[in-house]
């Protein structure tokens, strides 16, 4: 009995620990070596201060993405961001950009990052295609999870046909699709009409790349 004991345990102790060795950091916390920007009208900008990207909404800007120029299909992702209220911002993922799609416009799923008082931060939404596809009207945790004045934790998990979002341990998606299976990641700075920059902040992005479904 302990001899099978102590084998269970040791089984669990490599599994988590080859699990782990598996994470990747997808930003460097120095400059933006492996990421392109993306947009309509590129006047938003992003820079790097204290080993985070800082994205900024400039005033009569339209959508702005920072994006992976690699592509990925199953995944774990994971992510700490903040936002200034009244900013609006979201990470996509599974996402394009195509010259025979709205003139390259980057589409593809996006976890919503939104301060606003509907609470619908870790949502679905399908940008530049069919729109929300999980909101948080009836998921009164979730609409709690986000903190509009600290980082937040977001994990995203892409598995097949299965999207499941988590906002700071709370579960605010479960979705299943066939629309996107592989894509690149993008970190959304939303154009705004409002005449004053905006700040959005994103550190600690690693990802943990799965077998294919």
């Amino acid at each position: 009995m302990k001899k099978a004991t102590f084998l269970t345990l040791l089984s669990a102790f490599l599994f988590f620990s080859f699990q782990k060795d598996k994470w990747i950091n997808l930003f460097n916390g120095k400059d933006l070596t492996g990421w392109t920007i993306r947009g309509e009208q590129v006047k938003n900008e992003y820079r790097i201060e204290n080993g985070e990207i800082v994205g900024v909404s400039k005033p009569n800007s339209q959508n702005t993405f920072l994006c992976t120029t690699k592509n990925y299909d199953d995944f774990i992702l994971e992510l700490e961001v903040k936002v200034d209220t009244g900013m609006n911002s979201g990470i996509q993922f599974r996402s394009e950009s195509r010259p025979d799609f709205k003139n390259g416009r980057v589409h593809g799923y996006q976890a919503e990052i939104d301060p606003a008082a509907r609470a619908w931060s870790g949502g679905l939404y399908d940008e530049a295609r069919r729109g929300w596809l999980v909101d948080l009207k009836n998921n009164p945790a979730g609409q709690k999870a986000f903190n509009k004045f600290d980082w937040n934790k977001y994990r995203i998990e892409a598995v097949g046909k299965t999207v499941r979002i988590f906002l700071n341990g709370v579960q605010t998606t479960d979705y299943t699709d066939t629309l996107a299976t592989s894509g690149f990641i993008a970190l959304q700075v939303h154009g705004t009409k409002v005449q004053r920059p905006m700040e959005v902040r994103w550190r600690n992005i690693r990802l943990q790349e799965l077998a294919k479904k």
